[in-house]
């Protein structure tokens, strides 16, 4: 799908759609105006249904543009996981640092209503280029770290149950939010 010429919201698209499947091309010029539409757009189809980041494949653009923000309440208190606003990353590369993994649950808008357990490096250094050819490169933590890794996920086709270590923890929302309050119940008692 090309980029569109207006700014609008465009639609989510879920798990199935072709553009979920496919590896999405690198961006020739990152600082076209047309890539800083594109982020525009990707800020405004998230605006409409809430969330932390979105990829362009999930708006059904196939080329390697994320957003993502890690707003405080989503913090975990790693040294590194800093909050940062809404962010546009062109031609994102990810690098793992050390061996350190951690599992936690994740969601995913392609995906509506469900979450899983999913394992990734604990630690990343993600670099970039914003659609102002500013170039991004930092190393980061806890939720700032899954988040970059979960919107990079999607440029390769790869969707977050692909990741999990195991499929039991796959469910619908409103059964972990039972579970939690069953478990956090049982402690109690």
């Amino acid at each position: 799908m090309p980029i569109p010429e207006s700014d609008a919201a465009l639609p989510i698209v879920t798990a199935g759609h072709p553009a979920l499947r496919k590896t999405a091309e690198l961006v020739p010029d990152p600082t076209d105006p047309a890539i800083a539409r594109l982020g525009r757009i990707l800020v405004n189809s998230l605006y409409e249904v809430g969330g932390v980041g979105l990829a362009a494949p999930q708006v059904g653009i196939g080329l390697r543009v994320v957003l993502f923000s890690v707003p405080a309440r989503r913090l975990t208190g790693a040294p590194d996981d800093v909050e940062q606003g809404p962010m546009v990353l062109v031609n994102p590369l990810i690098t793992p640092i050390g061996t350190e993994t951690e599992e936690d649950w994740e969601g995913c808008l392609s995906l509506p209503g469900l979450t899983g357990r999913v394992l990734r490096p604990r630690r990343i250094r993600y670099q970039g280029i914003t659609p102002e050819g500013l170039a991004i490169d930092r190393t980061v933590g806890g939720f700032h770290a899954r988040v970059v890794q979960h919107e990079c996920d999607h440029l390769d086709g790869t969707l977050y149950p692909q990741r999990m270590p195991d499929m039991s923890t796959l469910m619908y929302a409103d059964h972990r939010l039972n579970l939690t309050a069953l478990l956090a119940e049982r402690t109690t008692s």
